[in-house]
């Protein structure tokens, strides 16, 4: 089968807290959002719009049906895009890319969290493992989740490599504190993969033998650091899933399972899909 172009079926708007969190953010204002409920780049943008307690205008759009209008302000048709208030001589301002999207507000507002740090050491240290996120952990989790029977890669090596490049990460989160990446607080690099991280259960919906993290009563049978490693995943998933501005974006979980299906079989139309068919980078 080739590859559905158009996806033609996704709910129009976000469900239950997101839903209501767009909602809240619907008035004109000159900061807008364009954005996609589903999609997990647009989630980064949104809970650092969230953290950094700045007005804004939510406007969904479905990045399959890209408007005459949105194309003007970004002709690439990638969400997140986000308008700014117009600049010198009333000249329009758009940013677009998740990454630059969330420094460029965590930089800009000085109001609500501080999502990169200020020594200069720890934030190069931050956007080094936002790197490891994009490069191995988002575009593994693709790859992973657009495995099909006829890839020259198998299910089982796909997941051990996203499970190892997993661990990599958990390895490298400060043990102490409140849970989160760092020692100085929830950031950019928690945000950087959270929306994924929040995605995993779609591996054991549709994927055989599920995204593979042992589950608590399966880790008594691990070597130490080994147990440790998922013990201490856990503890930085349910902080991160906890947080107010997190939990506010998220859609009813059965919304997914239909967008996501078209990954599972590998027949989505998306640039990121088509990416990861065909080994390229993510867009």
């Amino acid at each position: 089968m080739a590859p559905q172009q158009v996806d033609t079926t996704i709910s129009p708007s976000a469900t239950g807290p997101a839903l209501a969190l767009a909602k809240q953010h619907s008035a004109d204002h000159p900061l807008k959002l364009y954005a996609g409920w589903f999609c997990p780049f647009v989630q980064r943008a949104w809970i650092t719009l969230q953290e950094k307690e700045i007005d804004y205008r939510y406007i969904e759009i479905n990045p399959y049906h890209k408007s005459p209008e949105f194309l003007a302000l970004n002709p690439r048709g990638l969400i997140p895009t986000l308008v700014l208030p117009p600049g010198e001589e009333g000249k329009q301002r758009v940013l677009y890319e998740s990454v630059i999207v969330c420094e460029y507000l965590d930089e800009q507002y000085n109001s609500g969290t501080k999502l990169l740090p200020w020594d200069p050491y720890e934030r190069a240290r931050a956007r080094l493992w936002v790197n490891f996120v994009e490069k191995k952990l988002v575009a593994g989790w693709y790859r992973f989740m657009q495995h099909t029977p006829d890839k020259p890669y198998s299910l089982e090596g796909v997941r051990k490599e996203f499970l190892e490049n997993l661990k990599t990460f958990v390895r490298e989160m400060d043990e102490e504190g409140e849970g989160w990446f760092s020692e100085g607080g929830f950031g950019l690099v928690d945000v950087s993969f959270l929306p994924w991280a929040g995605r995993l259960w779609l591996m054991d919906h549709y994927k055989e033998g599920g995204v593979g993290i042992p589950k608590r009563e399966e880790r008594e049978g691990l070597e130490e650091g080994e147990r440790k490693v998922w013990e201490r995943w856990e503890r930085w998933y349910e902080a991160v899933m906890g947080r107010e501005t997190v939990r506010g974006t998220w859609s009813e979980r059965e919304e997914y399972i239909g967008v996501y299906k078209r990954y599972a079989e590998d027949q989505t139309g998306s640039e990121v899909g088509k990416a990861t068919r065909e080994g390229r980078a993510l867009p």
